[in-house]
């Protein structure tokens, strides 16, 4: 049975605006600066939060706001939404209004806005359904690629490539996630398990050693077993990569390597829902790095696996 995971961002430790800006920016400023904000929101209080909480409310009228009206309309003063800006890694209000407006003038004109935040009605139409869920899966999706870091999944190819086992941890939707890079990466001939029973995950940790790697997925990076999973992990050597959408998570802080993904919450769909498809970009990209780095025997082992359930296809004309 799968342990449920509880997918809020309640719990995440909260820094003050001057312990968050000694920790600096959580990326460079050219791009994705919603999406900083979105990350960083659970770490800021008081003030700052209420400068972040007003960006992130409507965007687009922060980008044409003076920094005396910004500061007006979140309760704050011109004083905080500069320390804001300056969290945020850039100069001052000007840097910041000029990285919004570009942000949300592409995203207007990708269609990314369409319905993003509003509520889905019981009487709305499939359609306009289907354009709200688009939309927000596009903004999540262009935020994760924003807030990723790419050293960081050369790091884990790297890693992963060498491994003579890996280890893939999560519960509930992330152990459905989980499954889906196991099965990829068996494909290509690399020895991965999945997990998601607290018991057999941490048996099987126990068991890694230096150069194994261990994976552990939680949106909200506070699910207990998947921390004590990885924990164990590392503990006997093993590389640990988390896959999160807190970078400063209690799953993050332990992993040697993390994984940062966004999400773009909707009616029915709250956060833990609306980060599964970044999630399975993030570690198909991850995926892909890995069998780059194995080309020879990545093939091989596709051809072969493609080749063993081949018989199981159904022949043309068949009728079913």
């Amino acid at each position: 049975m799968v342990d449920h995971e509880v997918d809020t961002s309640a719990g995440t430790a909260v820094v003050d605006a001057d312990a968050f800006d000694r920790r600096g920016a959580l990326g460079a400023p050219s791009e994705g600066v919603l999406a900083r904000v979105r990350s960083g929101l659970d770490e800021l209080t008081g003030a700052l939060r209420r400068v972040a909480e007003h960006v992130l409310t409507d965007p687009e009228a922060a980008a044409r706001s003076t920094i005396v009206e910004l500061a007006e309309r979140s309760g704050t003063s011109p004083a905080t939404v500069t320390r804001f800006c300056r969290a945020m890694g850039f100069e001052g209000y000007a840097d910041l209004r000029l990285a919004i407006a570009a942000e949300t003038g592409r995203a207007r004109s990708a269609g990314w806005t369409v319905d993003i935040g509003r509520e889905i009605q019981p009487g709305d139409p499939l359609g306009r359904v289907l354009d709200q869920i688009m939309a927000a899966d596009t903004r999540a999706m262009h935020d994760t690629a924003a807030l990723l870091d790419l050293a960081e999944v050369e790091r884990a190819a790297v890693a992963i490539a060498g491994a003579d086992r890996v280890n893939i941890f999560g519960a509930s939707g992330s152990a459905l996630v989980g499954e889906e890079m196991q099965f990829s990466l068996h494909r290509i001939g690399v020895a991965a398990w999945a997990w998601n029973d607290v018991h057999e995950g941490l048996a099987s940790a126990a068991l890694l050693r230096t150069g194994d790697v261990a994976l552990g997925i939680s949106h909200t990076g506070q699910t207990r077993e998947t921390i004590e999973m990885l924990a164990e992990a590392g503990s006997r050597g093993a590389t640990t990569v988390a896959l999160t959408g807190f970078p400063r998570s209690p799953l993050a802080e332990l992993a040697d390597i993390v994984l940062v993904t966004a999400s773009q919450a909707t009616t029915f769909r709250p956060d833990a829902l609306s980060a599964r498809h970044p999630q399975l970009v993030v570690l198909d990209l991850l995926y892909i790095a890995v069998a780059q780095r194995t080309h020879d025997r990545a093939h091989a082992a596709f051809r072969r696996t493609a080749q063993a359930v081949d018989g199981h296809k159904a022949a043309k004309g068949a009728v079913s």
